[in-house]
């Protein structure tokens, strides 16, 4: 955006959009995405990872896709709305994104294409499928036991479906109903938000894939200190409070921001909510 040639910014530098360029890996998601690839390396199966709004889940579903591009024997498939109201939807849109013609239009037809499919890929043909499921926490009690299903089908060395498993911690009483389905996760992890340093490495991070290289840096401690209080740490608050803090910045000509320029932020945002 032109107005940010005040700070000498290429790119919009605090944006909610998952952009795995922008993504700052924090010491807990370094940790979740080597995790995930040595598993499906491995072959293992069913990863759950949870975590609250804002935490970073969705992009790092990109970024782990991303990382494998270039190997063509890992085909990964990604469904960001897992909210299907029948075991028969959830399967329609499997069937879809794997690219499967079944003779019938049946609950146990579609079954059948599935496991064919998975067999003839991950053992003819030497591929690894992964699924990838965002926003976890949507999935119906029955769709969660059609997952429990599609993790049976294995060789004996290894699973043929390699399954990540994103969502919201609300998600976990459920899947604590569906029997043996924990007890099949190959790895189990909760995303926490940052801690004050992180919050401050992740600004400077995202100002500096942005462009920035002024020298200095452009929010004070004392504002660093304030962001991290009132977002608690989580990496979607703070980029949206920084990005109103960059914007009030450039109205106000000023090349430093500072505690009470949060502060004054933090006061309008609680009065709006009033």
């Amino acid at each position: 955006m032109s107005y940010y040639k005040l700070f000498g910014l290429e790119k919009e530098p605090f944006s909610t959009s998952p952009d795995p360029n922008f993504f700052y890996n924090s010491p807990s998601h370094k940790t979740v995405l080597k995790r995930m690839e040595i598993n499906i390396r491995l072959k293992r199966g069913l990863n759950l990872i949870f975590g609250d709004v804002g935490t970073g889940k969705t992009t790092l579903c990109r970024i782990l896709a991303q990382s494998f591009e270039k190997e063509h024997n890992f085909m990964f498939h990604i469904i960001l709305d897992p909210s299907f109201k029948t075991e028969f939807q959830f399967l329609s849109q499997l069937v879809k994104i794997f690219k499967l013609e079944p003779d019938f239009n049946s609950t146990l037809d579609y079954k059948e294409a599935i496991e064919k499919y998975l067999f003839k890929a991950g053992v003819e043909e030497n591929k690894t499928i992964i699924l990838i499921i965002d926003e976890g926490q949507k999935m119906s009690l029955e769709n969660l036991e059609l997952l429990r299903t599609l993790l049976n089908y294995e060789t004996n060395e290894h699973k043929l479906l390699q399954l990540i498993l994103m969502a919201q911690v609300e998600l976990i009483p459920r899947v604590n109903r569906v029997r043996n389905f924990v007890d099949r996760a190959c790895f189990k992890y909760t995303i926490n938000p940052l801690d004050e340093k992180e919050t401050k490495e992740l600004i400077e991070f995202r100002l500096k894939t942005a462009g920035y290289s002024a020298g200095r840096s452009l929010f004070s401690d004392g504002a660093v200190k304030l962001i991290y209080e009132y977002t608690m740490g989580y990496p979607r608050r703070i980029g949206m409070l920084c990005h109103d803090a960059l914007t009030e910045a450039v109205m106000n000509e000023k090349t430093l921001i500072d505690g009470p320029d949060i502060e004054k932020l933090i006061g309008e945002v609680k009065f709006s909510l009033a």
